[in-house]
């Protein structure tokens, strides 16, 4: 495909687009190779294998583009084996869902991409500058539209049910070390905007010492319109109990864009949060659709096996594979943060199999 990208001066709810849900087909799914040996406190090489194995569990169900600074392209290429492509892209780190494109889809199945700003979740990890420029790089590879939000956000800060609807936190994206000065009118009129959404639910925290400051893909997730999945705590001794109790509660009393009033799915929460005495961000809301599946991360936790039979039951139809992914919670993320799903569409040509 050609190189070039557009920079619209509209925005894309003006021009007819808006993201799709998650669980609409991907042509691919992007990943960010770990090039910053600092992330992984002495467990790169055990991040790395974490990472291949989720890669390899999305390929069986499509194409996975494995992004890599061109001096770990081999290592990438060697690690990963065939059947995945690796492209080269320089980066500071490894969590493409929060410093990658958000797709934006046309009702003409046009695809196009939305640039938030990224400052390495509130500055704490720089450098980023790389990270940065990601999306409009990926725009020009694909010759897509570029639209240049107006904020502040992450991937892993929203999820969306394609109809309208999008689901965020305060504790995130009304924080002051991402949007100073900007009123929450604000930063809801620029989600309305570039996401094409026409109502924000907002909850108030996320998980309890997070160090992106909560992101709402560790509490909560849509898995079909109409229907939430919501992660739950028994233990009222938990620094989690009263925000995920609280969350639910708002959920529950919520309408989406629709005026439906929205299910609510419980979903369990890890008991395991600490590996070689390492804090682990680990929740198993942090799953990937894939194309009929669902890559869920395990820990080794009680809860494991509860987790992913409450999965199945949520996404009937789909394969639900658990991956162990302690490793990658070493790094602050999980499964979810270091995927981007790219939406079909039709002016992606041939791509990623050309």
């Amino acid at each position: 495909m050609a190189s070039t990208a557009v920079i619209p001066r509209s925005t894309p709810s003006e021009d007819g687009f808006r993201m799709p849900a998650e669980w609409t087909t991907h042509a691919a799914c992007y990943i960010s190779w770990p090039c910053k040996p600092e992330t992984w406190l002495g467990y790169e090489a055990q991040a790395k294998k974490a990472y291949v194995e989720v890669a390899r569990a999305i390929a069986r169900f499509e194409p996975v583009i494995v992004l890599s600074p061109s001096r770990l392209i081999a290592e990438a290429t060697t690690q990963l084996g065939r059947g995945i492509r690796v492209e080269e892209m320089e980066l500071d780190d490894a969590w493409i869902r929060d410093n990658g494109p958000t797709f934006v889809r046309s009702d003409r199945s046009e695809l196009a991409v939305v640039q938030f700003g990224f400052n390495s979740w509130g500055g704490r990890f720089p450098p980023f500058e790389k990270d940065a420029r990601v999306p409009e790089e990926i725009a020009r590879r694909l010759s897509l539209r570029n639209y240049r939000a107006p904020i502040i956000a992450e991937g892993g800060a929203i999820t969306v049910d394609g109809q309208g609807t999008v689901i965020t936190t305060e504790s995130c994206l009304l924080n002051p070390n991402r949007n100073p000065g900007r009123s929450k009118e604000e930063v809801e009129n620029a989600l309305k905007a570039y996401l094409g959404v026409t109502k924000v639910i907002w909850l108030r925290r996320g998980m309890h010492s997070s160090q992106v400051d909560g992101h709402v893909d560790g509490i909560a997730s849509f898995v079909r319109a109409g229907t939430v999945l919501a992660s739950v705590i028994q233990d009222p001794t938990d620094p989690n109990f009263d925000t995920f109790r609280e969350n639910r509660e708002k959920l529950a009393s919520e309408t989406d864009a629709r005026g439906r009033s929205l299910e609510i799915l419980d979903l369990p929460f890890p008991t395991r949060r600490h590996l070689h005495d390492l804090k682990i961000a680990a929740s198993f809301m942090n799953f990937y659709l894939a194309n009929g599946g669902v890559i869920a991360p395990t820990f080794g936790d009680l809860a494991d096996d509860r987790a992913l039979e409450t999965l199945r039951s949520a996404f009937p139809g789909r394969e639900v594979v658990g991956v162990r992914s302690e490793y990658i919670g070493l790094g602050g993320g999980n499964i979810h943060c270091i995927t981007q799903q790219l939406p079909t569409a039709k002016n992606l040509g041939s791509y990623p199999s050309s």
